[in-house]
């Protein structure tokens, strides 16, 4: 306990349990669609923003369960809306990765996680397709399936596999695409998989190398940030890296980040 009334470890459980439950629900209406069953799909910043009856049914199911097991702690949704308390925080994605839920690429995940004055202290990341469970607690090491996770260590640049992701607005989709352009020339190979959550999860493990994206929300990364940087990932939040962007979400194995850094500054990071 590094704050005076908060318990990580617990705190973590309940994201676990929480996130564990939703994707249960995730995972039974991914499957009914491969069955032909119908999803309501509606549209929120534009037509390949998308959102589905399940995204509103996941979040009420965590909301109701949050309510159940910590009373009286505010949570922010990704659908549902919210603001932070003085306290604990829990901040909610019901489904990361929806256009890929939609269809049926099994690389989307329910992320649930508690925050303490804007930082977060515990999460956890479910994939409902494979039932991968990846969570963390400050302090305390970032695991999967219960294995504890280490960051890569790649040993330049040009062999740095990086992950991002694009904005749903068409005209910084295309500013988007141009740095990742300039990018692609300085190191191995470029990965965009559709859900943040995900891919942070994916620098935990050394799938991935490194991780920028910018134009994130807070319940995007709030898991997933707390994950990388857990498993000894460098991570920098949104208006923490001017020089990355205002709204730039890194996370990156420590014997790259500096080098990466300058190329992405180099590469237009700021202007994107």
């Amino acid at each position: 306990m590094s704050d005076v009334g908060v318990d990580e470890s617990l705190l973590k459980s309940v994201a676990v349990q929480v996130a564990t439950e939703a994707a249960a629900l995730v995972r039974e209406a991914w499957a009914g669609m491969a069955e032909g069953r119908e999803v309501a799909v509606g549209t929120k910043s534009g037509a390949t923003d998308v959102v589905t009856a399940v995204d509103h049914e996941s979040e009420r199911l965590v909301r109701a369960r949050l309510a159940a097991l910590r009373p009286g702690e505010p949570v922010l949704g990704e659908e549902g809306g919210g603001a932070a308390g003085d306290g604990v925080t829990w901040v909610v994605d019901p489904i990361d990765g929806t256009v890929n839920f939609l269809y049926g690429l099994p690389w989307f995940a329910v992320s649930v996680a508690a925050q303490v004055g804007g930082e977060s202290v515990a999460g956890a990341v479910v994939e409902p397709a494979s039932g991968r469970v990846w969570s963390a607690a400050r302090g305390q090491g970032a695991f999967l399936d219960g294995r504890r996770l280490a960051v890569s260590a790649p040993p330049s640049l040009e062999v740095t596999l990086v992950g991002t992701g694009f904005a749903y607005a068409r005209e910084r989709r295309t500013r988007q695409s141009r740095f990742a352009a300039e990018l692609l020339g300085r190191v191995r190979d470029i990965r965009r998989n559709g859900a943040a959550s995900l891919d942070l999860c994916a620098v935990a493990a050394g799938w991935l190398d490194a991780y920028v994206e910018h134009g994130l929300n807070r319940w995007d990364w709030a898991a997933g940030a707390l994950i990388a940087a857990e498993a000894g990932a460098a991570v920098s939040l949104p208006g923490a890296a001017p020089e990355l962007g205002a709204d730039a979400t890194y996370a990156a194995a420590p014997s790259i980040a500096d080098p990466l850094r300058t190329a992405l500054a180099d590469c237009g990071a700021a202007e994107v």
